[in-house]
């Protein structure tokens, strides 16, 4: 059975900042269909760095990106968007003194003057997470960091694209809603979506994702399923080096 074409591709890429230092070195990925996608590693692996890269935010000193099998090296952002590609930053992206609503309806750009559409996907936002309804007329900025994020990914969700990428998600989130976030994560291949999460949560990223890299020093250490990197204890021990906490057998 032939294997199925990645939705977002590196191949054998180098990228480097200020011209001589190289952050990825020969990095090789492949976002599969319908998966969830982990990448981890300790900082300064370069894991938000193969993630802009894949979003054309950064552009390859040597190799390529692809989309559907199509090279793609150079192509900008917001051709990504286009084609049915969605970011969420690590970093938050909103406009603080806009409403909930208002940010909601800025994702929905490339089609305002469709009052139905946009109206879709608003209701498609607060359908998945209520509490944005609730809110839809506070400043996004009086929100707490959790809630931040919720809107940031119902943003991204208005958009209905075909595949996301995350950058950190739960960083500097309480439990709790982290818990409800992964939980959001897990569920949307069954919505059709495809999913690259760049992670240092390793312990609830392999247990979301179905296929992993570990990254280092801007190379792929090694990558597998799921289920290799919970039942490999040489595996496990290797991320123990650089984490607090090891994976569950």
């Amino acid at each position: 059975m032939a294997t199925e074409t990645p939705v977002l591709e590196l191949r054998a890429v180098d990228v480097a900042y200020h011209g001589d230092i190289r952050i990825l070195q020969g990095m090789s990925m492949a976002v599969r269909p319908g998966k969830i996608t982990g990448v981890i590693g300790p900082n300064g692996a370069g894991k938000s760095t193969a993630l802009r890269t894949l979003y054309g935010l950064l552009k390859p000193v040597a190799g390529d990106v692809l989309v559907d099998g199509e090279v793609v090296t150079g192509m900008p952002p917001w051709r990504f968007i286009e084609r049915g590609i969605s970011l969420v930053p690590q970093n938050r992206s909103l406009f603080n003194e806009l409403s909930v609503e208002d940010n909601l309806q800025l994702a929905c750009w490339s089609f305002r003057r469709d009052k139905a559409r946009v109206a879709e996907a608003l209701e498609r936002a607060y359908a998945q997470f209520p509490i944005l309804k609730d809110r839809r007329t506070q400043y996004a900025g009086a929100m707490s960091g959790g809630q931040q994020r919720f809107l940031e990914l119902g943003r991204a969700l208005a958009l209905q694209p075909r595949a996301v990428l995350l950058d950190e998600p739960t960083a500097m989130i309480a439990p709790k809603l982290a818990a409800e976030i992964y939980e959001f994560i897990h569920g949307l291949p069954k919505q059709g979506i495809t999913v690259l999460l760049v992670d240092q949560n390793v312990r609830q990223c392999v247990r979301v994702a179905d296929h992993v890299y570990v990254l280092e020093l801007g190379r792929n250490k090694i990558d597998g399923s799921a289920s290799d990197f919970t039942k490999d204890a040489d595996l496990r021990n290797l991320i123990a080096e650089w984490v607090d906490y090891r994976i569950d057998a």
